[in-house]
């Protein structure tokens, strides 16, 4: 194609991907009040057991104007959107791509894709369960003499945020399968790496959680190292199925044969 066309071609990709958002976010803000009770049960549970114990009322609020509630009603619903949009906007993106790659490129991508959504999922779903845990921790800190009042802006930003780690950090066996398939990194080189990938899953744990109990650290950390030794094996593997397949190389001083 030429430039122009691209340009068009993009700005057509852009705006399905635009109306996909916005239909997910009126559909979002439809669903808001079920949804907004999906996403306060972690901190009903997270709270419930120091209501008991140390008996100081913990409430979520709404602060910042008149127009508070509204703002973050349309916030969420758009959080709702970009999720239930995702494989229309996500589907722009591939469908953007996917004519300047080779068959094999291709093949590879959906094949990574496949495999990196229920991954994501995955994750998604172990922070979403690991939350009430880490707000109990945090609550924890608060003194037994005062009322706790958390914004309902800053309990949306932690929840986002503590879901997507645990989805990101799911993705290292396919990045690290990427790596192998592209020649950067060997089975090798990733076994003897160990030592120190662990100790750098566990530090990236620690700062990424929001929370600070080894808890919540440790049920990012875990499935990671599990995942590392995992993508290792799958690499092992393949650079086995490369020697096999590839050609015996020669030495500099041994002549190649004619055919």
């Amino acid at each position: 194609m030429p430039l122009v066309e691209h340009l068009r071609e993009l700005r057509r990709r852009l705006i399905i991907a635009v109306l996909a958002i916005l239909i997910g976010t009126i559909v979002g803000w439809i669903l808001y009040p079920s949804a907004f009770d999906f996403l306060k049960q972690p901190y009903v549970d997270g709270i419930a057991p120091l209501l008991e114990r140390k008996g100081f009322d913990a409430k979520l609020v709404l602060s910042g104007g008149v127009g508070s509630a509204f703002s973050f009603r349309l916030k969420f619903a758009l959080v709702i959107g970009l999720v239930i949009s995702a494989p229309v906007w996500i589907g722009q993106i591939w469908a953007f791509v996917l004519p300047a790659l080779h068959h094999n490129e291709r093949r590879w991508a959906y094949l990574l894709t496949a495999i990196g959504a229920p991954l994501f999922a995955g994750g998604v779903v172990v922070g979403y369960l690991v939350l009430p845990k880490g707000i109990e921790v945090l609550i924890g800190f608060a003194p037994e003499s005062i009322d706790l009042l958390l914004t309902l802006g800053d309990y949306l930003n932690f929840v986002v945020r503590t879901v997507l780690v645990f989805g990101i950090a799911a993705q290292i066996p396919l990045v690290v399968i990427l790596l192998n398939r592209l020649g950067v990194v060997s089975g090798r080189q990733l076994a003897s790496a160990r030592p120190w990938t662990v100790i750098g899953i566990f530090v990236f744990a620690a700062v990424a959680t929001p929370s600070t109990d080894p808890l919540t650290m440790l049920f990012l950390a875990v499935p990671m190292v599990l995942l590392y030794l995992v993508s290792e094996v799958i690499a092992r593997v393949t650079d086995r199925r490369k020697a096999q397949t590839a050609p015996e190389e020669l030495s500099d001083d041994e002549a190649s044969p004619l055919d």
